[in-house]
C-alpha cells in the first residue's frame, strides 16, 4: 500500500512540473506525431487511437501516425515510447497495459512515475468475459462448475496487464485446475476463442464483438462494478457473483519524461474536443468504449483508484512490488 500511495503522489506530483514557455506549447506540434500502442490493430485501444488520431491530424496540421508494437506485455510498446524520447511520440494505452507491472516484472526498464507523464483521459474500456458459443457456458458460475467437473481440460487466458493478472487471481481463489494461454496479441486469443480452442477470455469487448455478432462467441459479463449501456442486457462480473473479476482500465495519452503540464494540458484540450465530437464519440462507443474525456488531473485520479485496485488483486495473488 505504501507503494501505490507513493505512486500516485508521483502522479500528482508530475501535474505540478514547472511549465514550458508559451511559446513552445503554442508551437507544438511541428513536425509529424507518433502514437505508439501496446495492441495490434482491432483492439478498443487501436480503435480510439486511429478516429482521434485522424481528427488531430486535422486540427493540428501535422500527420498523426499510428504505431502497434503489441507483445512483451505491454513492454515492446513502453519501451519504444521511452526510447523515442521525444515530445512528439505519444503512448497512448489502455491503464491495463502498465498497472501490473511493478508485481509482475523483475526489473522495470521504466518507471510509471517518471516515464508515463499523464496528458489526456478518452474512455474507459468496457471489458467483457467471454466464452465460445460452441458450448452450453452461459455465466461464470457455469465455467467454474465445468472448470471443477473437468480439471485441467479448459484453457484460458486474458489480455495482457491487468486482465491477465485480474484472471490469475480469480483461478487462485477458486482453486481452478485450467490451463492458461498467454497470447503476444490478444485478438488472435479472440479468433481462438471463436473456434473453442480456448474456452474463456478477459479482455476488452471491442476484441469479441465481431465475433459476438457472428455467433460464434457468448459475452456472458462485463468486467465493471455495474452494467453498461454498451450491452445493458448482460450482467456485471460482481452481479453474477465474483466481483473478484472486476476489471476497470482507461485508455488515455501520455508524454514522456519531463514533458511540461503546459502542454500536456494544451494537447488534452485538443484530444478533449477530438473526443467530444459527437460523430468521433459515437463511433468509438461503437467499439466497446465509456466515453470519458478529460485532462491530466482526472487521468491521474483514474490512474489512481486503479492503482489501488491493482494492490488488491496483487495481495490475492500473494505479491508484492518489485520495482
Amino acid at each position: 500500500m505504501f507503494r501505490s500511495l507513493t505512486l500516485v503522489a508521483a502522479l500528482f506530483a508530475a501535474l505540478a512540473a514547472p511549465p514550458a514557455n508559451a511559446e513552445s506549447a503554442q508551437n507544438w506540434p511541428q513536425r509529424t506525431v507518433r502514437l505508439i500502442l501496446p495492441f495490434g490493430a482491432g483492439s478498443a485501444t487501436d480503435a480510439a487511437a486511429r478516429l482521434i488520431g485522424e481528427r488531430l491530424s486535422t486540427r493540428w496540421g501535422k500527420p498523426v501516425v499510428v504505431e502497434n508494437r503489441p507483445g512483451g506485455d505491454g513492454l515492446v510498446a513502453i519501451n519504444g515510447f521511452m526510447s523515442a524520447n521525444d515530445d512528439h511520440v505519444l503512448l497512448f494505452s489502455s491503464s491495463a497495459s502498465f498497472l501490473a507491472h511493478p508485481y509482475t516484472q523483475e526489473k522495470l526498464s521504466y518507471s510509471i512515475e517518471r516515464d508515463l507523464q499523464p496528458i489526456a483521459r478518452v474512455s474507459h474500456t468496457v471489458l467483457s468475459a467471454a466464452v465460445p458459443a460452441a458450448t452450453d457456458m452461459k455465466s461464470i458460475a457455469d465455467l467454474v462448475a465445468r472448470a471443477r467437473a473437468e480439471p485441467n481440460k479448459l484453457a484460458v487466458a486474458g489480455a495482457a496487464g491487468l486482465p491477465e493478472f485480474t484472471l490469475d487471481a480469480f483461478v487462485k481463489m477458486h482453486n481452478l485446475a485450467v490451463t492458461k494461454v498467454p497470447y503476444r496479441d490478444v485478438v488472435q486469443a479472440g479468433r481462438d476463442l471463436g473456434e473453442n480452442r480456448i474456452q474463456f477470455l478477459l479482455s476488452s469487448f471491442a476484441v469479441v464483438r465481431p465475433l459476438m455478432e457472428a455467433n460464434k462467441v457468448r459475452v456472458v459479463a462485463v468486467g465493471g462494478y455495474e452494467r453498461t449501456n454498451v450491452l445493458p442486457d448482460v450482467p456485471s462480473v460482481r452481479e453474477s457473483g465474483f466481483p473478484e473479476l472486476v476489471t476497470e482500465t482507461t485508455s488515455g495519452f501520455y508524454g514522456p519524461a519531463g514533458m511540461p503540464l503546459d502542454l500536456r494540458k494544451r494537447i488534452a484540450a485538443d484530444v478533449v474536443a477530438a473526443a467530444s465530437d459527437p460523430v468521433i464519440a459515437q463511433r468509438i462507443a461503437a467499439t466497446g468504449q465509456d466515453m470519458v474525456p478529460a485532462g491530466p488531473e482526472e487521468l491521474a485520479a483514474t490512474i489512481k483508484a486503479q492503482t489501488e485496485k491493482t494492490a488488491t488483486v496483487a495481495k490475492v495473488l500473494g505479491l508484492a512490488r518489485k520495482d
